[in-house]
């Protein structure tokens, strides 16, 4: 059985399909406008950079590559090992298993925080938020990048296979909480049609990923996202 941290939020795609789902890395953004919009508000060149849900550390070479330092958190004790494998020869990139409502971190130790399809999804995740401010020092920011379930195919797909998932409630929050918004129009570009395919089952219900995939033509589909931001 994998080692879970306390308190840990279940995200049934890497958990149970870590192979396919570094296959979803692979192929999500390959224009990189994730990154470039997140430097337009707080770069992190120098900086230090919690990674939150960072699962096998996909893209905390990314971060270290101009950060001064690096922390991946991740509550799943099986991806831990995978991402402080894939950071070993990483000096400046440390990763813990712990969750985003339970930072190992001191007071106002980081510069730019972020949360990439992982904890926060809305009502429910204050008490990650309120680590957020325990650990970002003044005049950093944090980041949350999640699919936006009110637009395309994709976020259709996703509503049928979440139908308790209010976008109404979780945009509502956000605004409550003091955070901007921000539309990221990503893609999807894989290189063999049968990644595509596996990457869709394990995204959405069975029924809904074989809709998915029949109205899915060639290797690449739209995917958008919201960039969620705020200063500190």
């Amino acid at each position: 059985m994998p080692r879970i941290a306390n308190g840990a939020i279940p995200s049934p795609n890497i958990w149970n399909a870590p192979k396919v789902y570094e296959l979803e890395n692979r192929a999500v953004d390959p224009e990189g406008r994730a990154n470039v919009a997140m430097r337009a508000i707080r770069p992190w060149d120098g900086a230090t950079v919690l990674d939150i849900g960072c699962g096998a550390g996909y893209h905390l070479p990314i971060f270290a590559a101009s950060a001064a330092s690096v922390t991946g958190v991740e509550p799943h004790g099986d991806l831990v090992e995978l991402a402080r494998r894939r950071c070993a020869g990483l000096p400046n990139v440390k990763v813990h298993a712990a969750t985003a409502q339970n930072l190992p971190l001191p007071d106002a130790s980081v510069d730019v925080a972020v949360a990439r399809w992982a904890y926060f999804f809305g009502p429910g995740c204050e008490p990650g938020l309120r680590e957020l401010t325990r650990v970002v020092r003044r005049g950093g920011a944090a980041f949350v990048i999640d699919l936006d379930a009110t637009r395309g195919a994709f976020g259709r797909w996703f509503q049928r296979t979440v139908p308790s998932y209010s976008a109404r409630a979780v945009e509502n929050f956000w605004s409550r909480q003091g955070w901007q918004r921000d539309k990221l129009d990503l893609r999807m570009v894989f290189q063999r049609r049968a990644d595509l395919e596996d990457v869709l089952r394990i995204e959405f219900a069975h029924d809904v990923a074989e809709e998915a995939i029949a109205e899915t033509p060639g290797l690449e589909l739209p995917y958008p996202n919201v960039l969620r931001w705020r200063y500190f």
